[in-house]
């Protein structure tokens, strides 16, 4: 099957420049990332996209230019073996004016469709199900809150974190509002005793349904629907929401119950008027963020569909 989209043969030059310049944006995360593991030390914030995502550092810093387009010279030689990369034609290869027997390499998307049809296919339904749906904005955060709900009954405790407003505190939060996850892998950590005061009851089968758009893990699991597709998106897209994902999480642990003060994360007190004003002033532009991006991603994504209909 020859791919739908057209080929795009890349300056060796620019290509380079693009390598580079995502390595270094990498970098800035992973690399003190690693310094701690290193060291035997943990960050409650800033580790959180290395340890709960699959993705690993040195996965992510490997630079990707997305289908259609074509690498030539060191690059190209560099991902002859690398997965889901094939080496074009002579007839490619002179439809770009390089010479036949030329080392030039692109996107397979054929044996990528192979392998991944159905990461494709759910990736596509939770996308476009996601932004066809109303955005919630009532939540304020309160999955972390019931994540550590009536620790005492379940000796549950952080290893190296305090709550905020104490056990009898946090437990009065959660027992004083709402609670209204939509999402079912935060939804999944819940103490027993939280669970049935969850208003809906997601799991793996409905989160097809359930999930949207003013949902911060939502949001920021646009970071692993990106890399899931990996290398038929370019690497810069995949970064754009990681560093949203970044993003998104200090502020879900800014609200969280633990005090976080001393990592300088300041807190937003979700259990105040104030600080539920607050948590969705900063929700209501993530989710605007995340739109633009999450429409990026079903575009690429309908290029792919077509590969699986045909």
């Amino acid at each position: 099957m020859r791919p739908v989209e057209p080929l795009r043969l890349l300056a060796a030059d620019g290509a380079q420049d693009r390598e580079k310049a995502h390595v270094q944006r990498v970098s800035r995360y992973a690399d003190p990332y690693l310094a701690r593991r290193s060291a035997g030390q943990k960050h409650p914030v800033e580790d959180f996209l290395f340890t709960y995502y699959t993705q690993k550092p040195g996965q992510l810093k490997r630079w990707h230019p997305g289908a259609g387009a074509v690498l030539t010279g060191d690059q190209a030689a560099a991902r002859v073996g690398w997965k889901h990369y094939r080496r074009l034609d002579d007839g490619e290869l002179a439809s770009l004016g390089l010479a036949a027997g030329s080392t030039a390499v692109t996107f397979d998307r054929s044996a990528f469709l192979d392998d991944r049809k159905e990461a494709v296919a759910f990736a596509g339904i939770i996308l476009r199900g996601t932004a066809a749906r109303p955005a919630q904005f009532g939540c304020f955060g309160l999955h972390e809150w019931a994540m550590v709900y009536r620790q005492d009954k379940f000796d549950l405790r952080h290893e190296y974190l305090q709550l905020r407003l104490g056990a009898a505190g946090t437990d009065k939060v959660v027992e004083d509002n709402r609670i209204r996850c939509t999402h079912f892998d935060a939804f999944r950590f819940y103490t027993p005793d939280a669970i049935p005061l969850n208003e809906h009851s997601p799991s793996r089968e409905t989160q097809r349904h359930l999930e949207q758009p003013g949902c911060l893990h939502a949001n920021m699991d646009l970071y692993k629907w990106a890399y899931k597709l990996l290398p038929a998106l370019s690497s810069e897209l995949v970064m754009d929401c990681f560093e949203l994902s970044w993003r998104i999480r200090a502020m879900d642990m800014q609200a969280s119950p633990y005090d976080l003060a001393d990592w300088g994360y300041p807190a937003i007190a979700i259990e105040t008027p104030q600080g539920k004003a607050a948590y969705v002033e900063y929700q209501r532009a993530f989710a605007a963020e995340a739109g633009v991006l999450r429409n990026r991603l079903a575009a690429e994504l309908g290029a792919m569909a077509e590969g699986i209909s045909r």
